[in-house]
């Protein structure tokens, strides 16, 4: 198998996404002992800063790769039933018959049923995660607002159930690792924050890697631009952001070097022993938010494409921010990648994302980094 690096492609790819309408984008590809690091763009479209492949980055969803990992140790341990139900733990956040139903693998691989939270939270996506009828302002309205987890977690409870527990396909929602946030709190006494960052971030040795407290991202980072489909004009900087609303679900801060550096040691069965990664790597179908039919494990999801081998990650976005980190199965090639900006496809006349040079730019960028 072919693995060795091809960094003028990569560093064209990167070109080609830059002049396709990303103001940066910065990326990592590992193949073997080779490592490759570009970064094209800039960081701050008002002073034009560059940005540098060493620069720390929302990375949205890809989080809950990190909360899995962590209810998985705690399974491990014994403290966690993978197929008990919430309701054994957290009566009082799910009760009665649903409480009963839902186990904890459901909440990981979000086929619960329970419903998004985010549109009761901030009222202008009330259609979310359908773009067409939403409206940007909630985001502005709650840039320093302090969300309380259980507040959340009763708005998803309460909402009209998207399925039947454990029916597929399942439907992608954060009132799940909200949960799994709270259950880690049940068993371990320490909040999800101090549980994930004492037994996944600092057991993986990542030293630019944290789940923040406040709005600000530490240390040099690049502003972050949200569009809202072309509803933001120009898009505005969303790098200042009280996390809270999304905690355990989606608020980490990492690095592509870090990104690939826990990747690879858990599909080397190091973070989580080689059950309970056999655990996350047991897919089902699921539909994202992008209102695709995809197939998700715990925590992780399957890519493939025209090389070979089957890669496993993770995606995520913030409002302003996006990232995607996979690796090969093998642990010989890896790719993490991020960029500062979000929902750049305007809406057409059916509300529906309309294609983006951007789009086409990406998916060769991760082609070439992925399969050479």
């Amino acid at each position: 198998m072919r693995n060795s690096l091809d960094c003028a492609a990569l560093d064209a790819a990167m070109e080609d996404v830059h002049r396709a309408g990303m103001p940066g984008l910065f990326a990592e590809v590992r193949a073997d002992d080779e490592v490759w690091r570009g970064a094209v763009g800039v960081a701050d479209l008002g002073t034009g800063r560059p940005v540098t492949a060493d620069l720390r980055h929302r990375v949205g969803s890809i989080t809950k790769t990190f909360t899995a990992a962590a209810v998985l140790q705690q399974v491990e341990s014994g403290l966690i039933g993978l197929d008990a139900p919430i309701g054994r733990y957290l009566p009082q956040l799910v009760p009665g018959e649903r409480g009963a139903a839902i186990t904890v693998r459901m909440l990981i691989n979000h086929t619960s049923g329970l419903a998004e939270y985010l549109p009761y939270a901030y009222p202008s996506l009330k259609t979310f995660p359908d773009p067409a009828g939403t409206r940007p302002q909630s985001l502005d309205d709650h840039r320093h607002t302090r969300f309380d987890p259980v507040e959340l977690i009763e708005m998803g409870v309460t909402a009209p159930a998207v399925g039947v527990p454990g029916g597929a396909p399942g439907v992608y929602s954060n009132t799940n690792y909200l949960l799994l946030g709270q259950l880690l709190e049940h068993v371990t006494g320490a909040s999800a924050e101090q549980c994930i960052t004492r037994n996944v971030i600092e057991r993986a040795g990542l030293r630019d890697t944290e789940l923040p407290v406040g709005a600000y991202v530490d240390g040099p980072h690049s502003r972050l631009y949200e569009s809202w489909f072309g509803m933001i004009d120009p898009p505005r900087d969303y790098s200042v952001y009280d996390m809270s609303f999304v905690g355990p679900s989606a608020a980490l801060i990492s690095t592509v070097a870090d990104l690939n550096r826990f990747y690879a040691m858990l599909l080397a069965g190091e973070i989580v022993g080689p059950s309970s990664l056999k655990q996350m790597q047991r897919t089902t179908r699921v539909v994202s938010q992008e209102g695709k039919t995809i197939d998700y494990g715990l925590g992780l999801h399957p890519m493939e494409g025209p090389g070979e081998g089957v890669f496993w990650g993770h995606g995520g976005t913030v409002w302003g921010g996006g990232s995607l980190a996979m690796t090969r199965a093998d642990g010989r090639r890896q790719m993490a990648v991020a960029v500062n900006l979000q929902r750049w496809s305007r809406l057409d006349s059916s509300g529906r994302p309309q294609p983006h040079p951007i789009d086409a730019a990406l998916a060769a960028l991760f082609r070439v980094a992925m399969y050479g």
